[in-house]
């Protein structure tokens, strides 16, 4: 468990540390990846995330967790999973939801007992604090004995006629994607229900190209089914994170299961650092985290002497426009408006928000490195309509008429954002 008051907030040096992002869920260090077990619970936001204490890299892979009234005040919590010797998730807690199981909080997760080949589902069950996890060390299902899937990983329990389901995702490094379906009324007894979606859909095949369907978030949005997935390629004897794609179709009665009929999709964020979002559905509305990992432009010994890698998104209401995926910041970050900032001289905020009525650059400039220099500490970002930015740190989060996107810009002591705009343009300090 973390050594961590259940209260305690981070600590930050904005001179020390400028990128790091202070109103963004991370831990206070170590590695970050996907959220997971989002949840709206007893009037508490809770998110979940994949994590390494240890460092920032990826193993050792625990659940972290935070916690907010509001969605702007985030409360660091114990750590709630690990990797327990001798268990079914000896090698890793991997990513999963979380489920109201008759108002026993319980995480679905994957598994990892040795490596990726042979995770399977896992439970955890909590009070409704979440803070307390009693762990059940047997593996629920497991890799399906079928050659043309050698991966499984990231159950995501929906409910629909009735019944509760389980979507899981699926592939082969070599071969296609597909996803499994899951009945799962009883958390302890899955029974499985074959493919969901296979790349026999044509609009998923192209929409969606992968050897891996991963991190799969299956929800009603707009009086359509709307299907998440991140893109897992195989490039060169490693692996490629190609970014998340969504599809909106519908859900069809097969035999004892359904099957997914997408009609048309695209993509859900353009940023070269996003993956692996999570949903929540909260009340009328659909929430969205995801993981945004760090740009080229942070080195490795960086990271190793920073201490800390990765950041989750802010969170985003999605929302559909005819067919198409739109989402924006959820309405409640606009609470995290304080002082207005004159957007004619140089801006040094550690967080700030633009909302420009057309288009849009924002230019992060280094005089230590040239000013306006290409180069690792010198970047564009530019939009072609009205949009709002959100800058947390180095972390950039641009919303507008399209595909949000989000990418990584890094801050140093010496360095300040200049903004150029044809229209109105307003930006305020956040936090």
């Amino acid at each position: 468990m973390s050594t961590l008051p259940d209260e305690v907030r981070r600590p930050y040096d904005d001179a020390v540390n400028p990128a790091r992002p202070r109103l963004h869920i991370l831990p206070p260090s170590g590695w970050l990846n996907d959220p997971n077990g989002v949840c709206h619970l007893d009037g508490r936001y809770h998110v979940f995330y994949q994590h390494n204490p240890d460092g920032p890299t990826h193993g050792n892979v625990h659940w972290g967790h935070a916690s907010s009234a509001d969605l702007r005040h985030w409360t660091d919590e114990p750590i709630a999973l690990a990797p327990t010797p001798g268990s079914g998730n000896e090698n890793g807690c991997w990513s999963g939801c979380l489920v109201d199981d008759d108002g026993v909080p319980t995480a679905v997760y994957t598994a990892v007992p040795d490596h990726a080949w042979n995770a399977g589902v896992a439970v955890a069950r909590s009070d409704r604090t979440l803070r307390e996890w009693r762990q059940d060390p047997v593996i629920k299902v497991g890799t399906p004995v079928d050659p043309t899937i050698a991966e499984v990983r990231d159950p995501f329990v929906f409910r629909s006629g009735g019944h509760r389901y389980a979507v899981q995702g699926a592939g082969h490094p070599t071969g296609d994607p597909q996803l499994l379906l899951y009945r799962c009324d009883d958390l302890d007894a899955w029974e499985p229900l074959g493919p969901l979606l296979t790349v026999d859909d044509p609009v998923a095949a192209s929409i969606a190209p992968a050897n891996i369907w991963e991190c799969p978030n299956l929800f009603e949005l707009g009086g359509r089914w709307v299907l998440l997935l991140s893109l897992w390629r195989h490039v060169d004897g490693t692996h490629d994170l190609a970014g998340v794609r969504y599809l909106v179709g519908d859900l069809v009665p097969t035999g004892a299961g359904l099957r997914f009929v997408a009609e048309s999709g695209g993509t859900v964020d353009e940023g070269p650092t996003f993956y692996a979002p999570q949903a929540l559905v909260d009340g009328d509305r659909i929430l969205l985290w995801g993981w945004a990992w760090e740009g080229a432009q942070r080195t490795a010994e960086e990271v190793a002497e920073a201490g800390w890698a990765g950041t989750l998104t802010f969170p985003r209401e999605l929302s559909l426009d005819g067919d198409r995926l739109v989402s924006r910041p959820a309405p409640e970050l606009t609470g995290l408006r304080s002082a207005e900032l004159d957007v004619t001289a140089p801006i040094r905020e550690a967080a700030f928000e633009i909302a420009a009525a057309g288009p849009l650059e924002l230019l992060l400039v280094d005089p230590a490195t040239g000013s306006r220099a290409t180069g690792s500490r010198a970047t564009t970002v530019r939009t072609d309509g009205a949009a709002r930015v959100l800058v947390d740190g180095s972390i950039v989060e641009v919303f507008a008429d399209g595909p949000s996107a989000t990418s990584r810009h890094y801050p140093t002591a010496t360095s300040h954002w200049e903004v150029s705009a044809r229209d109105d343009v307003r930006a305020w300090r956040l936090g």
